[in-house]
């Protein structure tokens, strides 16, 4: 394939390229690992985003034997780099709550791929939560501690997130973007487009807003974090407030957690270091979910009995 110029990816095995044409340009997407999901189900997705005038990259080519899809070019400038050079960062942030409300409303389950198969959105169970947040143990506790310490954290660690999981209060019944912060949101052309979709499921209504949020990629003030989350509660109706902002705190420590397994993995096994560095705001993340709420008192013992000084970092 000609005219191709690789361009910045991200935390998965998918490889990106921008290719000229004669009038416009256009992203190839390669992927051999995990190929169905980067490929087949991403572009599910953003059938169904369409869909449901949600800004995503429409499919131009796709070859699937080859590995690769070919969609529109949403250029190169996300939320979050609008947001670094922006002190009123609450406006954008008003404009992302409107289109993370329009997700939210899809009632699409279904679609068919470009292979003319259905493909049926799965439902984020309490499994895959479960499974996610152990990722916490399978990798970081590689670096930090002895084999014995390990075993005897990990016992006490999947207890307790189980426990937390069966804590939470909603129905699995809202589209779940599942990776839905600013670096994943473009701006095309003064609309908001939708990228990295292909992990949606049909799961929590607080996760999304916990991801955008308790987002690692970008440090904002307390105040900040407020004034979105009670931004998003002004938009809904007939919603259990108190249900609500229970799950959205279980929710973002688990997906701190499994960040910063995730993150350590891409480190060890892909070498990609530079995820090392945003693992310190996740802890200050899970510090500041976990304080004065009781339903976290075992798993911050656990935490600060191996991980005291983590927890206490700013």
């Amino acid at each position: 394939m000609k005219n191709l110029k690789k361009i910045k990816g991200d935390a998965s095995f998918r490889n990106f390229f921008r290719k000229k044409n004669k009038n416009n340009s256009s992203i190839v997407v390669f992927a051999k690992k995990e190929k169905f999901q980067n490929l087949i189900v991403y572009d599910a997705i953003n059938k169904i985003l369409n869909k449901n005038k949600i800004l995503a990259p429409n499919l131009h080519n796709e070859n699937y034997e080859k590995n690769y899809i070919e969609i529109q070019d949403f250029g190169n400038k996300t939320i979050l780099n609008a947001l670094v050079k922006k002190k009123d960062k609450f406006l954008y942030f008003k404009k992302v709550i409107k289109v993370l409300n329009k997700i939210q409303l899809i009632k699409d389950r279904n679609i068919k791929n470009f292979k003319k198969k259905k493909y049926k959105l799965p439902s984020y169970n309490k499994e895959i939560l479960i499974k996610e947040a152990n990722l916490f143990c399978e990798w970081y506790l590689k670096l930090k501690l002895s084999k014995k310490n390990r075993f005897e954290f990990t016992k006490k660690y999947k207890v307790i997130i189980k426990r937390l999981v069966s804590h939470l209060k909603l129905k699995n019944n809202t589209f779940v973007h599942r990776d839905f912060h600013v670096s994943n949101l473009m701006m095309v052309k003064n609309q908001i487009g939708v990228i990295d979709s292909q992990d949606a499921l049909i799961g929590n209504k607080a996760y999304d807003l916990a991801s955008l949020i308790d987002d690692v990629r970008l440090r904002t003030s307390i105040i900040l974090k407020k004034k979105i989350y009670n931004y998003y509660i002004t938009k809904q109706k007939n919603l259990d407030k108190n249900k609500f902002k229970n799950d959205f705190k279980i929710l973002s420590v688990l997906r701190n957690l499994k960040i910063i397994g995730i993150f350590t993995r891409l480190a060890l096994r892909d070498g990609k270091k530079k995820y090392l560095k945003m693992i310190p705001y996740a802890w200050n993340l899970i510090n500041l979910r976990t304080k004065d709420d009781r339903i976290f008192q075992d798993l911050k013992n656990l935490l600060k009995t191996n991980f005291e000084k983590k927890l206490n970092e700013n």
